[in-house]
C-alpha cells in the first residue's frame, strides 16, 4: 500500500450530537442542529454507511445504537412499493410521498454496504435484506446515471458478501426458500444492464477532451467510475474497467490542480463542456466520494498513483486546499460545510461531517 498521510484522530461525537431518536438532522446553524429543516433519507443513508464502519472498527454500543436509529429511519422512509420518501420535518411528518431517484440509490447502497459487514448483527442484516428486495422492481428502471450508480455500488456489496442472499436464522430454517427472493441471477442481470447504460452513455457523449458522460460535471461525479469498477470485478468485464478509468483519470485531470491539492468543480455553476469550471463552493462529499473512487482504483489496478490521489483528498480536509484552511474544527470533530469564494462556510451540516467520516475510515481503517 502508498505511504498515507499523517493521520488525524477521528472524533466521532460530533455525529452523535448531530442525530437524536428519529435520526441525523440535515443542517446545522454553525455547530447545533437546525431543526426547521428536519431531516432526509439521503442523510440518513449516508450517516448509516459512516456508523457501520465505526462499529466495524470500534464494536461499541454507542455505534451500534446509531445503526439502529438511521436504519430505523430508512425503513420508516420506504413505502410499500419499495420507494422511498426522502425529506421529513421536525413532527416526523415526511413532506412528500417519493423522493428522487437518487435518493433511492444511496438507500440501496447504504443497505448493501450494511449488509457486506459481518460485525452488524443478524437481523439488522435481515431488515436490509427486506428492504433491498422490497426496492428491486424500480431499480431496473432508474433514468438518473448516479442513481444507477448508488445501486451499482450498494448491489454489488450485497452480492460480493457470502450468504447475503437468504435471511439469517438462530435456529435450523426448515421452511422452503423462496426463489423469487433476492435472486442472485436476477441481481447481476440488474447490475450489469445499470453498468451497461452507464457504459454506452460514456461512449455516446465522450469525444475530444472531453471523456465524461455527460455535457456537464455537475455533483457526485466520482461515483459513476466507482461504479464502474465494482461491476467490471462482479461481471468479469473489461469494457466497463476501461471506461471507469478513462473516466475516473479525466476528472482527476480536472480536479486536482498544478499545485497538487484536490478542487472540486465548483456547485456555483459547475462545469460545462468546453467551459470552464466554477471555483466555488467547493463541498466535503465530493472530496469523499473521489476518495472513494480512486480507492477502489487503487484496490482494482494496484497503480499507486490512485492511492496518492486517494490521500490528498484526505488532505484537503485538512487544510491542503486552494484556501490553505482546515474543515475540521479540532475541539468538536465538525467538518464545515466547505469552502466559497470568502472563505469556510461556517455551518457544520451532516452531509459533511459524514463524508469526513467515511473518507478517514476507509483511507486509515481499511
Amino acid at each position: 500500500m502508498g505511504k498515507l498521510t499523517a493521520t488525524k484522530p477521528l472524533i466521532a461525537d460530533y455525529l452523535h450530537r448531530l442525530s437524536d431518536d428519529t435520526g441525523i438532522f440535515q443542517h446545522t446553524k454553525f455547530g447545533i442542529p437546525d431543526r426547521s429543516n428536519g431531516y432526509t433519507s439521503d442523510d440518513n443513508a449516508r450517516a448509516l454507511i459512516a456508523a457501520v464502519m465505526l462499529y466495524k472498527n470500534n464494536r461499541d454500543i454507542k455505534s451500534l445504537d446509531l445503526i439502529h436509529t438511521y436504519l430505523s429511519f430508512i425503513y420508516h422512509a420506504q413505502n410499500e412499493d419499495g420507494s422511498f420518501k426522502n425529506f421529513m420535518d421536525y413532527n416526523r411528518v415526511f413532506v412528500e410521498k417519493v423522493g428522487s431517484e437518487d435518493c433511492l440509490g444511496r438507500c440501496l447502497w447504504a443497505l448493501g454496504y450494511t449488509l457486506s459487514e459481518p460485525s452488524v448483527p443478524d437481523n439488522l442484516h435481515n431488515t436490509c435484506r427486506y428492504m433491498i428486495n422490497q426496492a428491486l422492481p424500480h431499480v431496473q428502471n432508474l433514468k438518473s446515471p448516479r442513481a444507477m450508480a448508488y445501486s451499482i455500488i450498494g448491489l454489488t456489496y450485497m452480492m460480493e458478501t457470502p450468504q447475503a442472499l437468504t435471511y439469517k436464522f438462530p435456529f435450523p430454517n426448515e421452511e422452503q426458500e423462496d426463489p423469487t427472493f433476492l435472486a442472485g441471477s436476477q441481481i447481476s442481470s440488474i447490475i450489469e444492464g445499470l453498468a451497461m447504460q452507464l457504459h454506452t452513455q460514456y461512449q455516446g457523449n465522450k469525444g475530444e477532451n472531453w471523456h465524461w458522460f455527460e455535457d456537464s460535471i455537475t455533483y457526485g461525479n466520482a461515483m459513476l467510475p466507482w461504479a464502474l469498477f465494482k461491476a467490471a470485478k462482479l461481471s468479469h468485464t473489461v469494457e466497463f474497467q476501461k471506461t471507469a478509468k478513462e473516466s475516473l483519470d479525466f476528472l482527476a485531470s480536472i480536479t486536482f490542480s498544478k499545485e497538487g491539492y484536490f478542487k472540486p468543480v465548483g456547485s456555483h455553476g459547475w462545469l460545462e463542456r468546453g467551459g470552464v469550471a466554477a471555483l466555488y463552493d467547493e463541498q466535503p462529499i465530493e472530496a469523499c466520494e473521489m476518495l472513494l473512487a480512486c480507492f477502489e482504483a487503487y484496490k482494482t489496478l494496484g497503480i499507486n498513483t490512485y492511492f496518492v490521489q486517494a490521500s490528498l483528498c484526505y488532505d484537503w480536509f485538512h487544510g491542503y486546499n486552494s484556501r490553505k484552511e482546515s474543515l475540521i474544527d479540532e475541539r468538536t470533530g465538525g467538518c464545515y460545510d466547505g469552502i466559497h469564494a470568502l472563505g469556510l462556510n461556517l455551518n457544520q451540516g451532516s452531509e459533511n461531517i459524514v463524508s469526513y467520516c467515511m473518507a478517514h475510515m476507509v483511507l486509515h481503517d481499511e
